[in-house]
């Protein structure tokens, strides 16, 4: 953990390691979860209740074909991060009125939680992050960053917080935080290097430059509180 002083406050840098996460199955039996990071946290990584979170950050395994848990209020991104892939099928009834494919790594999907979901697997079990946000509370975007090779790219992101998620390969991160930072815990942040897996989450980062080089992909979280 890096802590680093600036003007407007003090920019708190977590490396959350993904061999460290805990799987939780779930109640259907159709697949697992492991939590990232969420607001409010929980120590022991489980859910008191299906939404008692500001936001949620996941990757879940899923197994079988069957239908998604529902969330009043509460705006969802899916990323197929590994697997042939699945198809999610939005119902009215029993008429399907959209349907997002997932077909390829990396491939992203953006509903309602409260929306009525059945998945579809392709071909066999697939692995997906999951990005899950009470709109009524805070706003969530997520950016998919590509690694281009013998090229370092920069990116520019900002919010409350901000998280990275190394989906594949292995990326050198660089960060320029905002003015006033102290050069020491700037140094230090540069020197950080993710594996597949691996979350990178800064907390109070205001304007935030990132630099990335290796062979993977990065999805970047920034997430704005709305109320406090």
């Amino acid at each position: 953990m890096t802590v680093a002083h600036g003007a407007g406050g003090t920019a708190r840098v977590t490396l959350i390691r993904g061999a460290d996460l805990v799987a939780a199955p779930w109640k259907n039996g159709g697949g697992m979860t492991r939590e990232v990071a969420a607001f409010p946290s929980r120590s022991s990584g489980q859910r008191e209740a299906p939404g008692d979170f500001v936001w949620r950050v996941s990757v879940a395994e899923v197994a079988q074909a069957g239908p998604f848990s529902r969330f009043e209020g509460v705006d969802r991104t899916l990323v197929l991060l590994s697997g042939v892939g699945m198809l999610l099928d939005e119902l009215d009834d029993a008429e399907v009125v959209k349907s997002h494919a997932l077909k390829q790594p990396l491939d992203v999907a953006r509903f309602d939680g409260e929306a009525r979901i059945e998945a579809r697997l392709i071909d066999g079990a697939t692995r997906d992050f999951n990005l899950m946000v009470r709109r009524d509370l805070a706003l969530g975007v997520l950016d998919v960053w590509r690694c281009e090779a013998k090229r370092a790219a920069s990116h520019m992101i900002e919010g409350d917080v901000v998280l990275l998620y190394c989906a594949s390969g292995s990326v050198a991160l660089g960060l320029g935080l905002a003015s006033g930072v102290e050069a020491e815990a700037e140094k230090e942040a540069t020197q950080l290097q993710l594996e597949t897996g691996d979350t990178l989450r800064i907390d109070i980062p205001r304007a935030l430059t990132c630099t990335l080089e290796g062979t993977g992909a990065v999805l970047a979280i920034s997430i704005r509180y709305t109320r406090r």
